[in-house]
């Protein structure tokens, strides 16, 4: 053979090497670099592999890899935990409940982020900037933490009111579902009682007084918002929710949006590309549309092009325009039978704004015929939607209708495209949800509007700028799946 006298002989069996024989700094080097999920299996095959584990620098490395875990070992030594114990007891058995998810507070809803912060798993509670300023960062504050302070085993502590952190609870239900409950909610109360207690939950929440709020409506809202959300006193169940996957093609990244919802306050809003639609479903509510329903739907066939900066200002033209729009969707549907399926509202997406006390508003009639104007050159030219965001230039000027009302006037003056759409309104509790119709504006990467019309009102959305880890979706099945759950629970 080519190996000269090295070769063994075709009968005798190739020499055999055990792991077993492998020095010991070698198996630490291999046991390193494995999933720390498959160690215990390990340390059953023999006394020398159950030694080898009880290596700090192999834990230490999975803390690192699996959980970004950087811990500097000197602090790990005062407190006598193990870059073992650590794995063990804190980042393995809480793994479940890293990422983002909502809690069950009626239609109020939320936004929760848990993450590993050295050798704490904090849960922040994430909130809108303070209405109607949609550009400022999100607030967050902290719910509850889980640490390892000594060897035996994590303490969870409620971080709920103002007293510091106290004795807490976790259970993890199922996979996607977890619940906190506070054991010392005496911690919450505040000597000046519920007065106190709604004055600085309105200063955090609001960032004014009641006395700054003079809209008695919104003053009604946010008692309401005060008394049904506190009655929880941090017992909550939460349950999973996933960043939605993007594709080359979509309008611009999709993702948690911060936008206008009138007396409602500043919303939090998850937009997502479905094929030729696109949805904002909401993960905050109120008690018009709640968490979980979807608040817009966009058809991405149907660009509608502005009129010259004149004629946008006319509120008419503008519903002229959206109208004979939404009759080419209805003969669209009437045709396709089938196709329009999708774009039909899909029981269940739906969303708000009016507030109880506001009436609705009647759409502004079409033309005496009620057709589409197929000759005013204006209407939104299906075949442009195919038009790639790229090709469409720095985009035209932009100002809202007169008679058109907005929470934040500082809106972008310049747009890049727009497009039919519906908006879900709702009487209080979630009464009568319809969809009406409404235009989608898109300014730039980070900012869209909605004119909602039988409102007579505007929304500004503007990205979420956090970044969120472990919240991405295994598919994209399973982040449909993921919002047909939470939709489900207000339906």
């Amino acid at each position: 053979g080519v190996g000269g006298g090295l070769c063994a002989g075709p009968s005798s069996p190739p020499p055999r090497c055990s792991l077993l024989e492998l020095p010991p700094e070698l198996l630490v080097e291999i046991f390193a670099s494995l999933p720390g999920t498959d160690l215990p299996s390990l340390a059953q095959v023999c006394t020398k592999f159950r030694r080898i584990l009880h290596t700090d620098t192999i834990w230490r490395r999975r803390c690192r890899e699996e959980y970004g875990v950087c811990e500097n070992l000197r602090k790990l030594e005062i407190t006598g935990v193990s870059c073992r114990d650590v794995y063990a007891k804190l980042l393995h058995r809480y793994r479940h409940i890293l990422g983002l998810w909502q809690p069950d507070i009626g239609p109020y809803g939320g936004l929760l982020n848990v993450v590993v912060d050295g050798l704490f798993i904090i849960g922040w509670m994430y909130l809108p900037p303070h209405d109607p300023h949609v550009d400022d960062p999100m607030r967050f504050k902290p719910l509850f933490r889980i640490h390892l302070m000594e060897r035996k085993a994590a303490t969870v502590e409620c971080m709920y009111g103002h007293k510091g952190p106290h004795h807490g609870h976790i259970q993890i239900v199922k996979k996607d579902e977890f619940s906190t409950k506070c054991n010392q909610t005496d911690h919450h109360r505040m000597s000046g009682g519920r007065q106190e207690e709604f004055r600085t939950w309105l200063r955090e929440e609001w960032g004014r007084t009641l006395e700054d709020i003079f809209h008695e409506h919104m003053q009604e809202l946010i008692l309401m918002k005060f008394i049904y959300t506190s009655q929880y006193d941090n017992c909550l169940t939460y349950r999973r929710i996933y960043l939605p996957p993007s594709r080359p093609d979509d309008l611009i990244k999709p993702g948690l949006f911060k936008g206008t919802y009138g007396s409602h306050g500043l919303e939090i809003v998850m937009l997502s590309f479905h094929g030729r639609r696109a949805r904002g479903t909401k993960i905050t509510g109120d008690p018009n549309i709640p968490a979980g329903q979807q608040t817009v739907e966009i058809d991405l066939r149907h660009r509608i092009q502005l009129p010259d900066l004149e004629n946008q200002r006319n509120f008419n033209e503008l519903s002229r325009l959206v109208l004979e729009v939404r009759e080419r969707v209805r003969q669209e549907q009437q045709e396709g039978g089938h196709e329009a399926g999708e774009g039909r509202g899909q029981q269940g997406p739906r969303e708000s704004q009016p507030s109880p006390a506001q009436p609705r508003v009647e759409a502004p009639s079409r033309g005496p015929d009620g057709t589409p104007g197929e000759d005013s050159g204006k209407p939104g030219d299906a075949s442009a939607a195919a038009e790639p965001p790229a090709q469409c230039g720095q985009g035209q000027p932009f100002v809202l209708p007169v008679g058109v009302s907005s929470r934040n006037e500082d809106y972008p003056r310049t747009c890049r495209m727009c497009f039919y759409g519906t908006g879900l309104i709702a009487g209080h509790g979630f009464t009568s949800p319809e969809r009406t119709p409404g235009v989608f504006i898109l300014f730039d990467e980070d900012r869209f509007g909605f004119v909602w019309l039988e409102l007579k009102s505007f929304s500004l959305y503007s990205r979420v700028q956090a970044t969120f880890r472990n919240a991405d979706a295994p598919s994209p099945q399973a982040f449909d799946e993921m919002l047909k759950n939470i939709q489900s629970l207000t339906s």
